[in-house]
């Protein structure tokens, strides 16, 4: 089955489900294949759309920007193509700043804003297109992130990371010509955002026993396929040959969608994501460039699978066994390193101090219950 059809047969499963959690009918278009951008102009001619933005930046413009913006011009269709300026530091990041930067750069008579690029232009977008009420459509070009279909952007708001309820695309083109052309190092941060997979979920059933959170199994086991379908095609990925990184894009698509069914990051944000976001609060802070989320996530998952294991040891909670099923640390950082990513917190440009931060406060950023909240408000407080 494409996508689409697989979407069509989750959300019926779904709408099934007896779990008690709130499921929501996903209705996007998702197109997955080669030379999928092709397929724009003709989406805005059955949509109705005569007049629509482009977003892109210095990197993504070559990518995919420019071929959009000609291919939807030359259908008839009214463009404007907006290149988002960089900070003082070279950098497009999403937050207060790109916000109103998008926000001026999009005409009141545009009738939909069409992100070009990875996951910073895609979160800039689509919190722009919930405030002004405009569709929102996704050409992606690396398969670096699983927010693609997310409802929810992650903005930096008075240096702090937050996530805003905003919208889901209405359509992706996710070309694999544009995304097997991606650097290697774009790939291995998607490959990395899916292995933190392996510790959000172990999370999200111990928040069902422990913290009282909504489960749904249908979301879980999309979530868990999605990211066994990752590593057993990790050579693939690592070449970043066109079947791996349609596996991988593959795979971060649905994960998303496992998000947007329930409505809620918890099958594919646990711990490990924690961890990440205080890294780059603390980054950002220290005036160093930031890191691409997947990256930090991948590592992340690595440290925390530690802690995690030994959890397991000492604790008497039964539900804590859940993490002896996590791969060793050892294998995920074989992984990482077999697909071109970083592996340590030195290569990220994380300090040990900052690792000691995250590792007392992260669990403070969420108000969800995972192994990390347990250790810091129920481990260490008894111990102490």
């Amino acid at each position: 089955m494409n996508m689409n059809e697989r979407i069509a047969a989750w959300n019926e499963e779904a709408q099934n489900c007896t779990c008690g959690h709130d499921h929501r009918l996903v209705e996007m278009q998702v197109y997955l294949e080669h030379g999928a951008i092709q397929r724009l102009p003709g989406y805005l001619s059955e949509q109705g759309y005569r007049h629509v933005t482009v977003v892109y930046d210095r990197f993504t413009g070559p990518a995919a920007g420019h071929e959009v913006v000609k291919n939807i011009r030359e259908a008839g269709v009214y463009v404007d193509a907006m290149c988002m300026p960089e900070n003082k530091a070279g950098d497009v990041i999403a937050d207060e700043g790109g916000i109103v930067q998008v926000l001026l750069g999009v005409k009141q008579e545009s009738q939909a804003i069409i992100a070009a690029g990875s996951g910073t232009i895609h979160d800039l977008v689509r919190f722009v297109c919930s405030k002004m009420n405009k569709p929102f459509l996704s050409v992606p070009t690396a398969a670096s992130v699983d927010g693609f279909t997310s409802a929810g952007a992650p903005l930096i708001v008075s240096g702090v990371k937050q996530t805003f309820q905003a919208m889901p695309p209405e359509a992706i083109f996710a070309d694999i010509d544009i995304l097997e052309q991606a650097p290697q190092e774009m790939n291995a941060a998607g490959f990395g955002d899916m292995l933190g997979k392996y510790t959000s979920l172990a999370d999200w059933v111990v928040s069902r026993e422990l913290g009282g959170e909504p489960f749904c199994p249908v979301a879980y086991r999309m979530t868990e396929e999605a990211l066994t379908s990752c590593v057993e095609h990790v050579q693939g990925i690592a070449e970043g040959r066109a079947d791996g990184v349609t596996v991988l894009m593959d795979a971060l698509i649905a994960s998303g969608i496992s998000m947007l069914i329930i409505d809620h990051s918890r099958p594919a944000s646990g711990g490990e994501h924690h961890l990440s976001h205080r890294w780059e609060m603390d980054l950002m802070e220290a005036g160093h460039k930031p890191v691409l989320h997947g990256a930090k996530v991948g590592v992340a998952c690595a440290l925390l699978t530690v802690k995690y294991k030994d959890l397991a040891q000492k604790s008497e909670e039964p539900i804590f066994r859940i993490y002896n099923n996590l791969p060793d640390a050892s294998q995920l950082i074989a992984w990482l390193e077999q697909v071109g990513g970083p592996t340590t917190t030195e290569q990220l440009g994380v300090s040990m101090e900052m690792v000691e931060h995250a590792f007392t406060t992260a669990h403070l950023l969420r108000d969800r219950y995972t192994g990390l909240k347990y250790i810091n408000e129920i481990l260490n407080v008894g111990s102490k």
